[in-house]
């Protein structure tokens, strides 16, 4: 019987078998790292995008709070003009009845009575005088009493003026607006 030896052949295949794996488990190897590579450039890309993302809206939010601060700051001008104006009116719609009041006193104002000073303080005016009697101060009180734009008098004090000719006085009324009257037919 020969004697062959398949030792070598057997050994050549284990080695290129060997061989084969290596080279196989080299390129799975590589694959891997590439893939990981790969997915690494792309998370990294994708946070990039949503970090600028967020930095867009970052930018954007200070914008409008920017904006909402300024309509805050026109808000509060726009009251405070409003204020204003309404003060305004106020004061014009207010203009006549100065005048008005005025008029009614020189209206009330008897002959023989003097008005000295005349100060305004809220709704109450006070009234500083001299009359030549006690009567002449009763009528102007019964008077003030009448006047649709005053009321409730009321005397405060009374002096006899020196040589008798006359008296000083201090009285205050309150001043209203007369309520305005319909006029018929409508």
């Amino acid at each position: 019987m020969a004697r062959i030896n398949l030792l070598p052949w057997r050994e050549e295949l284990r080695k290129e078998r060997q061989k084969n794996f290596l080279i196989a488990l080299g390129a799975t190897v590589a694959l891997a790292a590439l893939l990981i590579f790969v997915r690494d450039l792309m998370l990294n890309a994708a946070i990039e995008n949503q970090q600028s993302r967020n930095q867009f809206l970052q930018t954007e939010i200070n914008t409008l709070n920017a904006k909402i601060k300024e309509i805050n700051e026109l808000k509060s001008k726009k009251k405070e003009l409003l204020a204003r104006m309404e003060v305004i009116q106020n004061l014009q719609g207010n203009r006549p009845v100065i005048v008005r009041v005025f008029d009614e006193l020189v209206r009330v104002l008897p002959d023989g009575v003097y008005f000295t000073t005349l100060s305004m303080s809220g709704n109450t005016i006070s009234i500083q005088g001299v009359s030549e009697s006690n009567n002449k101060i009763s009528k102007l009180m019964r008077q003030l009493d009448e006047s649709d734009w005053f009321d409730s008098p009321n005397l405060t004090a009374v002096k006899a003026l020196q040589g008798g000719t006359g008296s000083s006085f201090i009285l205050s009324v309150s001043q209203v607006a007369p309520e305005l009257k319909e006029e018929g037919g409508s």
